[in-house]
């Protein structure tokens, strides 16, 4: 599990170095009791459940059933290895075999741990509800080459970190190639620019971070929330997966 920073603040975010940092946790599983099998839930007609994205008052997005039986929330960096890992392993099967079939929902809260984390949530928070997840897990199978562009040119980032609040996430996004990152992928520079330029936006995405601490006591991501409780040990698709078939989603 990555540990995070301390709490943000727009004028005091981490260095280009704290992103690459990240522990591994313990991996125990949590006792549960095997539950009765949960019937499926018909998604709307034309539609599958993964297609159902809606934004939460919490700020985060929420894919699937909204009455699902079983609500997971995933506090997760973009910056993270252990996040994108969880990404990439649990992609395809934790849509078709949960969340299309009615019984899950995932709400994914983003939780910065630095500047370039910071810049690319915001970036992904500007666009449509839709397009959230597939940017977010495009940013995350990336991360190598995210990281390389950013370590390319580290002046630059100190340099924009020292920029005033208006202009640094737009100076952050271009010394790392993040608008270029982004355009690829569907969004316009105006886009992103107006994203960047979003000091709201960016201050939701710190309060956020800051929420997560003080109320689930995130001190690393990913962490998980499931129907309300801190899932302890569970920071991987295997482990996650056993968890929702003891559950009753199988």
């Amino acid at each position: 599990m990555s540990k995070t920073l301390p709490t943000l603040r727009i004028a005091l975010l981490a260095s280009l170095g704290a992103f690459a940092l990240a522990a591994c946790g313990d991996s125990k599983t949590d006792p549960a009791k095997q539950q009765e099998v949960i019937a499926k839930v018909a998604a709307p007609a034309g539609k599958s459940w993964s297609d159902v994205v809606a934004v939460t008052p919490e700020g985060g997005h929420v894919m699937g059933n909204p009455d699902a039986p079983v609500k997971i929330i995933e506090f997760a960096s973009l910056t993270c290895p252990h996040c994108a890992d969880f990404a990439t392993e649990s992609h395809d099967e934790l849509k078709r075999d949960f969340i299309d079939t009615g019984r899950v929902s995932l709400e994914l809260r983003n939780f910065i741990r630095d500047g370039i984390d910071l810049t690319a949530a915001a970036i992904t928070h500007c666009a449509p509800p839709e397009r959230y997840f597939p940017l977010t897990q495009s940013t995350f199978a990336s991360q190598a080459e995210i990281f390389a562009a950013a370590q390319a040119n580290p002046q630059g980032y100190e340099a924009a970190m020292k920029s005033a609040p208006g202009v640094r996430f737009q100076q952050l996004a271009k010394a790392m190639k993040l608008d270029q990152f982004f355009q690829s992928r569907g969004m316009t520079g105006e886009q992103v620019n107006a994203c960047l330029a979003n000091l709201d936006g960016i201050k939701k995405l710190e309060d956020g971070t800051n929420n997560a601490q003080q109320q689930y006591n995130v001190q690393g991501t990913p962490t998980f929330v499931i129907n309300g409780q801190v899932a302890e040990g569970i920071a991987t698709w295997p482990l996650m997966r056993d968890r929702l078939r003891t559950m009753g989603a199988r």
